[in-house]
Protein backbone atom coordinates (compact mmCIF):
# COMPACT_ATOMS: atom_id res chain seq x y z
CA UNK A 1 0.00 0.00 0.00
CA UNK A 2 1.66 3.61 -1.16
CA UNK A 3 1.54 6.43 1.41
CA UNK A 4 -1.19 8.23 -0.42
CA UNK A 5 -3.61 5.32 -0.31
CA UNK A 6 -2.89 4.66 3.22
CA UNK A 7 -3.40 8.48 3.99
CA UNK A 8 -6.91 7.98 2.38
CA UNK A 9 -7.63 4.85 4.27
CA UNK A 10 -6.66 6.56 7.54
CA UNK A 11 -8.91 9.65 6.61
CA UNK A 12 -11.69 7.65 5.35
CA UNK A 13 -11.78 5.53 8.64
CA UNK A 14 -11.79 8.57 10.92
CA UNK A 15 -14.63 9.76 8.89
CA UNK A 16 -16.43 6.66 8.76
CA UNK A 17 -15.90 6.22 12.45
CA UNK A 18 -17.26 9.90 14.12
CA UNK A 19 -20.69 9.09 14.15
CA UNK A 20 -19.86 6.09 15.56
CA UNK A 21 -17.77 7.30 18.26
CA UNK A 22 -20.38 10.06 18.67
CA UNK A 23 -22.98 8.03 19.23
CA UNK A 24 -21.41 5.47 21.07
CA UNK A 25 -20.26 8.16 23.62
CA UNK A 26 -23.54 9.30 24.51
CA UNK A 27 -25.04 4.93 24.52
CA UNK A 28 -21.97 4.69 27.09
CA UNK A 29 -23.08 7.17 29.47
CA UNK A 30 -26.52 6.00 29.35
CA UNK A 31 -26.18 2.70 29.89
CA UNK A 32 -23.42 3.32 32.91
CA UNK A 33 -26.68 4.79 34.60
CA UNK A 34 -28.34 1.70 33.65
CA UNK A 35 -30.47 2.39 30.86
CA UNK A 36 -30.16 0.41 27.73
CA UNK A 37 -30.98 3.12 24.86
CA UNK A 38 -32.09 0.88 21.95
CA UNK A 39 -33.42 3.89 20.17
CA UNK A 40 -30.02 5.51 19.13
CA UNK A 41 -30.51 4.58 15.91
CA UNK A 42 -33.65 6.61 15.74
CA UNK A 43 -32.03 9.27 17.61
CA UNK A 44 -29.42 9.44 14.73
CA UNK A 45 -31.74 9.44 12.20
CA UNK A 46 -33.82 11.92 13.55
CA UNK A 47 -31.12 14.34 13.52
CA UNK A 48 -29.97 13.57 10.48
CA UNK A 49 -32.95 14.43 8.94
CA UNK A 50 -34.04 17.44 11.12
CA UNK A 51 -30.56 19.02 10.54
CA UNK A 52 -30.83 18.17 6.11
CA UNK A 53 -33.87 19.99 6.52
CA UNK A 54 -32.72 22.44 8.85
CA UNK A 55 -30.07 23.68 6.34
CA UNK A 56 -32.32 23.02 3.20
CA UNK A 57 -34.79 25.39 4.44
CA UNK A 58 -32.80 28.11 5.56
CA UNK A 59 -29.43 28.04 4.22
CA UNK A 60 -27.46 27.81 7.44
CA UNK A 61 -25.50 24.53 8.18
CA UNK A 62 -25.32 25.69 11.39
CA UNK A 63 -28.68 26.34 12.15
CA UNK A 64 -29.52 23.30 10.53
CA UNK A 65 -27.29 21.35 13.13
CA UNK A 66 -29.24 23.23 15.94
CA UNK A 67 -32.44 22.30 14.38
CA UNK A 68 -30.92 18.81 14.69
CA UNK A 69 -29.74 18.62 17.84
CA UNK A 70 -33.52 19.89 18.64
CA UNK A 71 -35.51 18.00 17.26
CA UNK A 72 -34.18 14.54 18.76
CA UNK A 73 -34.99 16.30 22.26
CA UNK A 74 -38.46 14.87 22.13
CA UNK A 75 -37.34 11.54 20.96
CA UNK A 76 -34.89 10.71 23.63
CA UNK A 77 -37.12 12.17 26.52
CA UNK A 78 -39.92 9.77 24.82
CA UNK A 79 -37.17 7.20 25.49
CA UNK A 80 -36.43 8.19 29.16
CA UNK A 81 -40.22 8.31 30.12
CA UNK A 82 -40.97 4.93 28.81
CA UNK A 83 -37.86 3.14 30.62
CA UNK A 84 -37.61 5.10 33.95
CA UNK A 85 -40.97 6.60 34.67
CA UNK A 86 -43.15 3.37 33.08
CA UNK A 87 -40.46 1.17 33.52
CA UNK A 88 -40.87 -0.37 30.16
CA UNK A 89 -39.13 -3.24 28.52
CA UNK A 90 -36.13 -0.71 27.15
CA UNK A 91 -34.68 -3.12 23.82
CA UNK A 92 -38.76 -3.21 23.22
CA UNK A 93 -39.45 0.57 23.52
CA UNK A 94 -36.08 1.19 21.94
CA UNK A 95 -36.56 -0.64 18.65
CA UNK A 96 -40.28 0.34 18.54
CA UNK A 97 -38.81 3.55 18.59
CA UNK A 98 -36.33 3.16 15.62
CA UNK A 99 -39.07 1.87 13.44
CA UNK A 100 -41.54 4.76 14.50
CA UNK A 101 -38.86 7.11 12.73
CA UNK A 102 -37.85 5.57 10.35
CA UNK A 103 -41.09 5.41 8.95
CA UNK A 104 -42.11 9.22 10.15
CA UNK A 105 -38.86 10.46 8.39
CA UNK A 106 -39.57 8.63 5.06
CA UNK A 107 -42.69 9.62 4.90
CA UNK A 108 -41.58 13.23 5.72
CA UNK A 109 -38.77 12.85 3.14
CA UNK A 110 -40.91 11.98 0.47
CA UNK A 111 -43.01 14.46 0.96
CA UNK A 112 -40.38 17.51 1.17
CA UNK A 113 -37.79 16.52 -1.57
CA UNK A 114 -39.86 13.85 -3.30
CA UNK A 115 -39.17 10.28 -3.43
CA UNK A 116 -36.26 9.73 -5.32
CA UNK A 117 -34.96 13.38 -4.80
CA UNK A 118 -30.72 13.58 -3.98
CA UNK A 119 -31.04 17.34 -3.50
CA UNK A 120 -27.81 18.52 -2.31
CA UNK A 121 -27.90 20.80 0.97
CA UNK A 122 -25.37 23.21 2.44
CA UNK A 123 -23.18 21.71 4.64
CA UNK A 124 -20.38 22.23 7.79
CA UNK A 125 -17.48 23.37 6.28
CA UNK A 126 -14.04 21.02 6.88
CA UNK A 127 -11.41 22.37 9.17
CA UNK A 128 -7.56 20.61 10.19
CA UNK A 129 -5.99 21.65 13.50
CA UNK A 130 -3.35 24.36 13.36
CA UNK A 131 -0.06 22.50 11.70
CA UNK A 132 -1.82 19.51 11.19
CA UNK A 133 -3.53 20.18 8.22
CA UNK A 134 0.30 21.38 6.41
CA UNK A 135 1.39 17.90 6.68
CA UNK A 136 2.32 16.62 3.63
CA UNK A 137 0.00 13.65 2.18
CA UNK A 138 -1.53 12.94 5.51
CA UNK A 139 -2.58 16.71 5.97
CA UNK A 140 -5.28 17.12 3.59
CA UNK A 141 -6.36 13.65 3.72
CA UNK A 142 -6.52 12.41 7.41
CA UNK A 143 -7.13 15.73 9.19
CA UNK A 144 -9.42 17.90 7.12
CA UNK A 145 -12.41 16.81 8.45
CA UNK A 146 -15.49 18.16 9.19
CA UNK A 147 -15.58 20.62 12.18
CA UNK A 148 -18.12 18.99 13.85
CA UNK A 149 -15.81 15.76 14.39
CA UNK A 150 -13.22 18.12 16.79
CA UNK A 151 -16.04 19.47 18.54
CA UNK A 152 -17.54 15.93 19.31
CA UNK A 153 -14.12 14.72 20.80
CA UNK A 154 -13.91 17.98 22.67
CA UNK A 155 -17.28 16.82 24.18
CA UNK A 156 -16.32 13.54 24.46
CA UNK A 157 -12.70 14.47 26.31
CA UNK A 158 -15.05 16.45 28.63
CA UNK A 159 -17.10 13.29 29.35
CA UNK A 160 -13.94 11.11 30.27
CA UNK A 161 -12.79 13.58 32.60
CA UNK A 162 -16.05 14.05 34.62
CA UNK A 163 -16.70 10.30 34.52
CA UNK A 164 -13.36 9.75 35.65
CA UNK A 165 -12.63 12.40 37.98
CA UNK A 166 -15.84 14.47 39.39
CA UNK A 167 -18.24 13.97 41.88
CA UNK A 168 -21.18 13.84 39.21
CA UNK A 169 -18.85 11.07 37.29
CA UNK A 170 -19.17 9.10 40.61
CA UNK A 171 -22.61 9.44 41.00
CA UNK A 172 -23.36 8.53 37.19
CA UNK A 173 -21.28 5.23 37.30
CA UNK A 174 -22.92 4.53 40.90
CA UNK A 175 -26.70 4.79 39.29
CA UNK A 176 -26.34 1.85 37.11
CA UNK A 177 -23.97 -0.12 39.11
CA UNK A 178 -25.71 0.60 42.99
CA UNK A 179 -28.32 2.40 42.80
CA UNK A 180 -29.52 1.91 46.44
CA UNK A 181 -26.54 3.62 47.39
CA UNK A 182 -27.13 7.06 44.93
CA UNK A 183 -30.45 7.17 46.39
CA UNK A 184 -29.81 6.42 50.18
CA UNK A 185 -26.87 9.63 49.41
CA UNK A 186 -29.68 11.46 48.37
CA UNK A 187 -29.67 11.95 45.05
CA UNK A 188 -31.98 11.09 42.65
CA UNK A 189 -31.26 8.14 40.46
CA UNK A 190 -34.12 9.08 37.70
CA UNK A 191 -33.06 12.43 37.55
CA UNK A 192 -29.61 10.92 36.84
CA UNK A 193 -30.51 8.16 34.32
CA UNK A 194 -33.24 11.40 32.15
CA UNK A 195 -29.63 13.36 31.99
CA UNK A 196 -27.84 10.39 30.27
CA UNK A 197 -30.71 9.49 28.18
CA UNK A 198 -31.13 13.23 27.20
CA UNK A 199 -27.26 13.55 26.80
CA UNK A 200 -27.38 10.26 24.84
CA UNK A 201 -29.97 11.95 22.59
CA UNK A 202 -27.97 15.02 21.68
CA UNK A 203 -24.64 13.20 20.59
CA UNK A 204 -26.81 11.01 18.43
CA UNK A 205 -28.49 14.15 17.32
CA UNK A 206 -24.57 15.49 16.36
CA UNK A 207 -23.67 12.36 14.54
CA UNK A 208 -26.86 12.07 12.57
CA UNK A 209 -26.30 15.54 11.73
CA UNK A 210 -21.82 14.46 10.86
CA UNK A 211 -23.95 12.21 8.32
CA UNK A 212 -26.37 14.40 6.82
CA UNK A 213 -25.00 17.64 6.71
CA UNK A 214 -20.64 17.19 7.69
CA UNK A 215 -20.08 14.42 5.34
CA UNK A 216 -22.05 13.98 2.11
CA UNK A 217 -24.31 17.02 2.13
CA UNK A 218 -27.96 15.41 1.64
CA UNK A 219 -30.79 13.10 3.38
CA UNK A 220 -31.37 9.83 2.46
CA UNK A 221 -34.00 7.48 3.23
CA UNK A 222 -32.62 5.51 6.80
CA UNK A 223 -29.08 6.98 6.03
CA UNK A 224 -28.35 5.65 9.12
CA UNK A 225 -28.22 2.09 8.20
CA UNK A 226 -28.14 0.26 11.65
CA UNK A 227 -25.15 2.77 12.73
CA UNK A 228 -27.13 3.43 15.98
CA UNK A 229 -26.82 -0.62 16.61
CA UNK A 230 -22.99 -0.94 15.67
CA UNK A 231 -22.83 2.13 18.44
CA UNK A 232 -24.29 -0.44 21.30
CA UNK A 233 -22.43 -2.97 19.93
CA UNK A 234 -18.92 -0.80 20.42
CA UNK A 235 -19.92 0.12 23.79
CA UNK A 236 -20.08 -3.92 24.31
CA UNK A 237 -16.90 -4.42 22.33
CA UNK A 238 -15.11 -1.73 24.57
CA UNK A 239 -16.79 -3.09 27.91
CA UNK A 240 -18.30 -0.41 28.96
CA UNK A 241 -14.93 1.87 29.14
CA UNK A 242 -14.69 5.16 27.17
CA UNK A 243 -11.46 4.59 25.31
CA UNK A 244 -12.01 0.84 24.24
CA UNK A 245 -14.96 1.74 22.85
CA UNK A 246 -13.15 4.29 20.59
CA UNK A 247 -10.79 2.07 19.29
CA UNK A 248 -14.04 -0.36 18.70
CA UNK A 249 -15.54 2.72 17.11
CA UNK A 250 -12.13 2.89 15.10
CA UNK A 251 -11.99 -0.92 14.26
CA UNK A 252 -15.42 -0.90 12.65
CA UNK A 253 -14.28 2.36 10.84
CA UNK A 254 -11.03 0.51 9.25
CA UNK A 255 -13.91 -2.11 8.79
CA UNK A 256 -16.04 -0.11 6.45
CA UNK A 257 -13.33 1.83 5.20
CA UNK A 258 -12.07 -1.84 3.98
CA UNK A 259 -15.21 -1.78 1.22
CA UNK A 260 -13.48 1.05 -0.50
CA UNK A 261 -9.95 0.73 -0.19
CA UNK A 262 -9.78 -2.98 -1.41
CA UNK A 263 -11.30 -2.73 -4.70
CA UNK A 264 -9.15 0.70 -5.06
CA UNK A 265 -5.74 -1.44 -4.71
CA UNK A 266 -7.18 -4.17 -7.00
CA UNK A 267 -7.84 -6.71 -4.52
CA UNK A 268 -11.25 -8.62 -5.42
CA UNK A 269 -13.01 -9.59 -2.25
CA UNK A 270 -16.63 -10.39 -2.65
CA UNK A 271 -18.82 -6.77 -1.49
CA UNK A 272 -21.37 -8.66 0.42
CA UNK A 273 -18.49 -10.05 2.63
CA UNK A 274 -17.07 -6.32 2.96
CA UNK A 275 -20.67 -4.66 4.02
CA UNK A 276 -21.11 -7.91 6.63
CA UNK A 277 -17.47 -7.20 8.00
CA UNK A 278 -18.31 -4.11 10.54
CA UNK A 279 -21.68 -6.38 11.67
CA UNK A 280 -19.46 -10.00 11.90
CA UNK A 281 -17.44 -7.82 14.25
CA UNK A 282 -20.21 -6.40 16.20
CA UNK A 283 -21.50 -9.81 16.41
CA UNK A 284 -18.46 -11.50 18.06
CA UNK A 285 -17.95 -8.70 20.64
CA UNK A 286 -21.81 -9.21 21.20
CA UNK A 287 -21.47 -13.17 21.89
CA UNK A 288 -18.25 -12.25 24.44
CA UNK A 289 -15.76 -13.97 21.75
CA UNK A 290 -13.70 -10.57 22.31
CA UNK A 291 -12.87 -11.03 25.65
CA UNK A 292 -15.26 -11.08 29.02
CA UNK A 293 -17.53 -8.14 29.60
CA UNK A 294 -18.66 -6.70 32.49
CA UNK A 295 -22.01 -4.75 32.06
CA UNK A 296 -23.03 -2.22 35.15
CA UNK A 297 -25.06 -4.86 37.66
CA UNK A 298 -28.40 -2.17 37.14
CA UNK A 299 -28.14 -2.33 33.31
CA UNK A 300 -31.53 -2.11 31.92
CA UNK A 301 -33.27 -2.88 35.55
CA UNK A 302 -35.65 0.06 36.44
CA UNK A 303 -34.94 1.74 39.30
CA UNK A 304 -37.92 1.51 42.07
CA UNK A 305 -37.87 3.10 45.76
Amino acid sequence: MSVEMAAVFIGSTIRLAAPLMLSASGELLSERTGVLNMSVEGMMLTGAFAGAVGAWATGSPMLGLLIGVVAVIPVALLQAVLSITLRANQIVTGIGINILVLGATTLAYREIFGGRSRAEIPGLDKWAPPGLGDIPIFGDQVFQQAWLLYLGLALIAVLAWVMRYTALGLALHSAGSAPRAVDKSGLSVNTLRYGAVLFTGMMSALAGCFLSIGDIHTFTEGMTNGTGYLAIAAVIFGNWKIGRTLLACLLFGAATALQFQLPAMGIEVPSALLIMLPYLLALLAVGGLVGRQTAPAALTIPFVR
